[in-house]
């Protein structure tokens, strides 16, 4: 069962969906944090895949990306009105053809995929093992085959493999620049803002590569806290609570001073992490 909120959203999408796309559209799945149980109103965005049925030509591809637009008016609308930078509730998701639902997950090319305010052919992070593995085990179905009748492939034994990739790769790189005197920003977002969104992604993904098994943001706090140092734990329930929209901890210094120093403390954070899944992946201690 979809929250009801979330279940609005995706029926006006999918309403859209089919008047631009009549007929294309014959699976529609829900997948993270709804699936994983940690959706937050106001804060999360609803994540998708949906199967395509048939070729999609030039006009049905610009189909697409109109319906983005026209499919996330009302969560657009809704951030205008509360003057916030994000848009929550925004439907996000990859469009598979629905004959390549049966290959190995590293195998598949998206036909499309859309995110905030991108619109990519061809691509779509999301068809990836952490996201198909979700998918057969958590997905809810809104349209299509239940997953487990669609034979789906996540790779499992790519599992490991690609979450450290992620962390050598995308997390490593933002970590570099957010020691550096430029940090990372967003239109309308400051540096330290960004940097602390950042925060339990990297955990996320060293739990993963421990246990096998994929978690929310939510549960990789109280992951890092088990497993992390204490001296980064300020840290981790600064985010935390920022990610469920609460008053920030008393033990944490809020100043001026801290925000500007945010960006640099994110970065070593992330950089440790990665640290710690290396020496775990070669059978050392976090």
């Amino acid at each position: 069962m979809l929250p009801g909120d979330v279940a609005r959203a995706v029926s006006r999408y999918l309403s859209v969906a089919d008047q631009v796309v009549p007929g294309r559209i014959c699976g529609f799945y829900v997948v993270g944090s709804i699936a994983l149980g940690a959706w937050r109103v106001g804060r999360s965005d609803i994540d998708f895949v949906a199967a395509v049925d048939g070729d999609l030509g030039e006009r049905d591809m610009r189909r697409l990306a109109l319906l983005h637009k026209v499919g996330n008016v009302p969560a657009a609308w809704q951030a205008l009105v509360r003057a916030r930078p994000s848009i929550p509730g925004t439907v996000n998701g990859v469009f598979v053809a629905v004959s390549d639902l049966g290959k190995p997950v590293t195998q598949i090319r998206p036909i499309a995929s859309h995110s905030g305010p991108s619109f990519k052919r061809g691509r779509g992070f999301e068809v990836n093992p952490v996201v198909w593995k979700v998918l057969l085990e958590r997905g809810v179905t809104v349209r299509g085959p239940a997953p487990n009748e669609l034979g789906l492939d996540p790779e499992p034994s790519k599992l490991r493999e690609w979450n450290l990739q992620q962390l050598h790769g995308h997390f490593a790189t933002w970590a570099g620049k957010a020691l550096s005197g430029k940090p990372p920003r967003k239109p309308l977002q400051p540096a330290h803002r960004v940097a602390i969104s950042r925060v339990l992604a990297p955990p996320r993904l060293h739990h993963t590569i421990v246990t096998g098994e994929v978690i929310s943001k939510e549960a990789a706090a109280q992951y890092a806290l088990d497993t992390f140092e204490a001296r980064w734990h300020p840290l981790i329930r600064l985010a935390l609570a920022r990610r469920l929209g609460l008053p920030a901890p008393v033990s944490v210094d809020a100043s001026p001073t801290d925000s500007r120093r945010l960006p640099r403390l994110v970065g070593e954070f992330t950089l440790d992490v990665i640290a710690s899944a290396d020496r775990r992946c070669e059978g050392g201690p976090p």
